[in-house]
């Protein structure tokens, strides 16, 4: 087949049918129920626990039962598995009740007593917590500058919750002394290096193995290993398959979130020209730093946005509170970033009195530019191009005309940086993929990159059956399985197709001269940094990026003039994601970005009352629905990049940062006053409103 032609979905079948086994399908014999026993205050000692007395089919399991080290490995070791001595936030696992009878599982789980030291000292906002990690770089200095006005603004976010369909869930098995853990879940080998630190054993003795997933956003990266290591410890103690699945509310009160934020923006001007601008933003962690300062530094690095000035200072940081632990979602600190940053220079335009996209053309990086970590971009931008295609997209002229007073217009202008950061690729996640042809010419697929509901089974098996000139139907794809695929690296970070959708192109050129080989043929493919990659973490200098693709937003917002409901109309975007491998599936990320961006924008109002999540129903979380979906209209370049299969870059996260900041800023215009936090619900305009 060719790059070009249009194909189904691979998985859409059984999908459609009900033929897929989820977690929850799948029978294993014998099989257990776990129930987590949580904590019910933020933080303090557990003085003792009052068990009922033993019964017959119930086990409990605990951090005695941890054979080696009662923590998670993550990036750092501090959450541990289940709570031993003390506890630091409201849903910490203490304990899993174990049987095969769930009512009894239940009527035992609820004479349990937990009695407890309170501690009074627990923390709930940023600006008490302490720091966990603070990263800061610049380009030039304030006092080389000359500046006649000082214009500041503050941005706040709050959580978001991913809200993927399929809750979270594992199963834990123990035969012939290995332990192997099934589940939904993006990332095989961060859990299997999880129990091999935890268990003390070597990876012939542990084994997972990746079940259909239906949705993650980031929400079962790193938290399914905290799972994992219960189940795995479960299964080891009882000796059966136990199997652990949250309910909605569980799901919804206890895994990680978006990080809340706090951004301040400084801008310098000079005669109504931008010569600097200093950031800060602090992400609130929880008790436990997990990925957040990953999270940060990704916030940060893409801090600059679109622009360059002569000028720039970021500062980044992640603090320690005892709510409940952040993590990954879909963007990764972007749309914390990106929000404050577009909304800012919207409201920068409408204080200067210039038009919001003629204010920011000056301000444009072009290519041999220097990065704000003083790397180079080395690839073609086109955002000036872009910038046409969009104001043609929705007639700007007619835009410009509208005088309804109830109609508002908002833009963002968005990079967004394929793969790990810097030499994470390289030095810390070092890909490799495996092609395998067998003796019936067939293809097979063999790395540890899921299918979470993006269509990588099909992206990726289209790229081989491309790079082949082969019958895709004739590629398969093998489930993840550490025993059987090799360590390709996380599904996260925008990076399956341009990261390893790149070096499965090359495996299946050097397979494609063997094709007429009844012989089995392995390829393997290792990943190589680009030459023009440099970065030092130390000094979190040079390339943050392979390669940066691109989205202009603009929405267009109608507010009720009594009740203050938004609704977005319309939502207008044009992306640089290279060469897309295929167009209904970017079209399928276009819209699904943008519908998640609507919630985060205007609809998703997560808060926390001393430590515990309030909203943990759809009844009280609002996202969107059918109702809610704006017309979405799209354009895109064709702007190869040389290093990514068929010249593709990322799209996953692209799509969804700029569409926050674009609602807010059309509100603000109908509004006519600044409002810097997220989400614009009608509460928060008519308190706006009415602030002198």
């Amino acid at each position: 087949m060719k790059i070009t032609d249009h194909v189904d979905r691979v998985d859409v079948r059984d999908k459609l049918k009900g033929n897929t086994r989820y977690i929850e399908d799948i029978v294993f014999e014998d099989l257990h129920y776990a129930r987590t026993l949580r904590s019910t205050i933020p933080k303090g000692k557990i003085l003792r626990i009052d068990y009922p007395p033993a019964e017959e089919g119930i086990t409990i399991v605990d951090h005695k039962d941890v054979c080696h080290k009662n923590e998670v490995a993550m990036i750092e070791k501090d959450m541990p598995i289940f709570a031993s001595e003390s506890v630091n936030y409201v849903g910490e696992p203490i304990s899993l009740i174990v049987g095969k009878d769930k009512d009894q599982i239940i009527r035992y789980y609820n004479q349990i007593q937990v009695v407890y030291e309170n501690d009074s000292t627990a923390i709930f906002t940023m600006d008490e917590g302490d720091v966990f990690t603070e990263h800061t770089f610049s380009v030039g200095a304030l006092e080389d500058i000359t500046y006649d006005d000082c214009f500041v603004e503050e941005y706040e976010t709050g959580y978001q919750e991913q809200v993927y369909m399929e809750k979270q869930g594992v199963v834990g098995t123990f035969e012939n002394n290995i332990v192997t853990v099934y589940g939904s879940l993006q990332c095989p080998y961060y859990v299997l290096n999880a129990m091999k630190h935890a268990l003390d054993l070597d990876e012939t003795k542990v084994r997972v193995i990746q079940t259909p997933t239906g949705g993650a956003f980031g929400g079962k990266e790193e938290y399914p290993s905290l799972l994992a290591l219960q189940v795995a410890v479960a299964a080891m103690k009882v000796k059966k398959p136990v199997r652990l699945i949250f309910d909605r509310r569980e799901d919804m009160a206890f895994t990680t979130k978006r990080h809340p934020s706090k951004s301040i923006i400084k801008t310098y001007l000079q005669k109504e020209k931008i010569v600097g601008m200093t950031f800060e933003i602090n992400l609130d962690s929880g008790p436990y730093i997990g990925l957040s300062d990953v999270v940060l530094q990704r916030a940060i690095f893409t801090m600059m946005g679109c622009y360059m000035f002569d000028f720039i200072k970021v500062t980044g940081r992640t603090i320690k509170t005892n709510n409940v632990f952040t993590g990954a979602f879909r963007g990764f600190g972007a749309p914390q970033s990106m929000y404050a940053l577009e909304l800012h220079m919207n409201q920068l335009a409408r204080y200067l009195e210039i038009d919001p996209i003629d204010f920011r053309r000056p301000y444009f990086v072009k290519k041999g530019d220097k990065t704000s970590t003083n790397g180079v971009f080395n690839e073609d931008i086109y955002l000036d191009e872009m910038t046409d295609m969009l104001m043609d997209l929705v007639d700007y002229k007619t835009v410009e005309c509208e005088d309804d007073p109830n109609v508002g217009y908002g833009f963002s202008f968005i990079p967004h940086g394929g793969g790990f950061t810097g030499d994470g690729e390289a030095v810390h996640i070092k890909a490799e993929v495996h092609l395998k042809k067998d003796c019936d010419g067939d293809i097979h697929i063999l790395i540890s990159n899921v299918e979470m509901g993006q269509g990588a089974i099909t992206a990726l098996s289209k790229i081989v059956a491309s790079a082949l000139d082969y019958p895709i139907e004739r590629i398969h794809y093998q489930q993840p399985d550490t025993f059987l695929v090799p360590d390709s690296g996380p599904t996260v970070a925008s990076r399956t197709t341009m990261v390893v959708g790149g070096l499965l192109y090359k495996a299946a050129l050097k397979l494609k001269d063997q094709l007429e080989s009844k012989e089995e043929i392995l390829v393997k493919e290792f990943f190589k940094q680009p030459d023009y990659v440099k970065w030092n973490q130390d000094k979190l200098e040079g390339n943050a990026y392979m390669a940066y693709s691109w989205s202009i937003i603009m929405a267009r917002v109608e507010v009720n003039p009594l009740t203050y409901e938004v609704t977005c109309t319309d939502i207008f975007g044009v992306y640089d994601v290279g060469v897309p491998i295929d167009e209904r599936l970017l079209l399928g990320q276009i819209h699904g970005g943008v519908i998640q961006g609507l919630g985060y924008g205007l609809l998703e109002n997560m808060t926390s009352e001393k430590g515990l999540i309030q909203q943990h129903s759809f009844s009280n979380y609002v996202i969107p629905t059918t109702c809610d979906i704006p017309n979405i209209h799209s354009e895109w370049i064709m702007n190869k990049y040389v290093d990514g299969p068929f010249g593709a870059k990322a799209v996953g996260e692209l799509t969804l940062v700029g569409v926050a900041p674009a609602v807010a800023s059309a509100v603000e215009q109908v509004i006519n006053k600044r409002i810097n936090k997220l989400p614009v619900t009608p509460e928060l305009i008519l308190e706006v409103l009415n602030e002198d």
